[in-house]
């Protein structure tokens, strides 16, 4: 098998990125020419701070542009491209995360480990179930249990009621914390996302500590913490 090529990473093109009033939203201009997805569509962003954050990530590449750590711009690319068509999938996506939560697998040993874990984590299970009415029966070990089909459904039926930068986010956060219920949590506000990205890893944290953790493994944290970040960005932006 031949590895693939890897994606060529194009030169910087424009000297300003800015937020750009529209009659019906906000969009990115790069030297005054607004930004299309993907798909060709017009990059219609709902809130002026978001739009702002995406300028501001535009502004902040150098001579070749990183398009994989534009996360926000990413994000919104999906949002309009993508997520309207398969907003189904995704919101069963999301129940699925809840079958298998993060924060429903207690560690079985050590004891200060499950005990720093149920610390962090059931605070979040209960306010999923009283909030939203997402109840999930947590485990010791690794082997799932049963969820209730409510809670499934409930999680399911809040997802379907976002819009489509909401849904995206809430989505991508599940992934990013192997945890249907933090990305709730954030996309609720109830947690920022950077730290609910600590608590989901207070697991690796904890091996971290005790083994030592390789350059890789460093590398990989500070990027997934990065993505955070921005997913932190994102959220606050679309409340205002």
């Amino acid at each position: 098998m031949t590895n693939s090529p890897p994606t060529p990473t194009p030169k910087r093109f424009y000297k300003q990125a800015a937020a750009e009033r529209l009659d019906d939203g906000w969009t990115v201009a790069l030297d005054g020419r607004t930004i299309k997805t993907p798909a060709r569509a017009a990059l219609l962003i709902p809130s002026e701070r978001l739009a702002r954050a995406i300028a501001a990530e535009w502004q902040a590449q150098g001579d070749k542009i990183d398009l994989a750590a534009m996360h926000l711009t990413r994000l919104a690319n999906v949002a309009i491209d993508r997520t309207d068509e398969v907003r189904d999938e995704m919101a069963d996506e999301l129940a699925r995360y809840c079958e298998t939560d993060l924060l429903c697998h207690i560690a079985e040993t050590p004891p200060e480990l499950a005990e720093s874990e149920e610390e962090h984590w059931a605070p979040v299970r209960d306010w999923a179930g009283d909030t939203l009415g997402v109840n999930l029966v947590p485990v010791i070990g690794i082997v799932a249990s049963p969820q209730p089909d409510a809670s499934l459904d409930a999680a399911r039926d809040h997802a379907l009621g976002l819009d489509a930068f909401r849904l995206t986010g809430l989505v991508y956060a599940a992934g990013l914390f192997g945890s249907a219920l933090l990305a709730l949590a954030v996309e609720q506000g109830a947690i920022s996302a950077e730290d609910a990205y600590e608590v989901s890893r207070i697991d690796e944290a904890w091996q971290a500590e005790h083994w030592g953790e390789d350059d890789e493994a460093k590398a990989a944290t500070e990027a997934r913490r990065a993505e955070a970040k921005a997913l932190g960005v994102w959220f606050r932006a679309l409340q205002d």
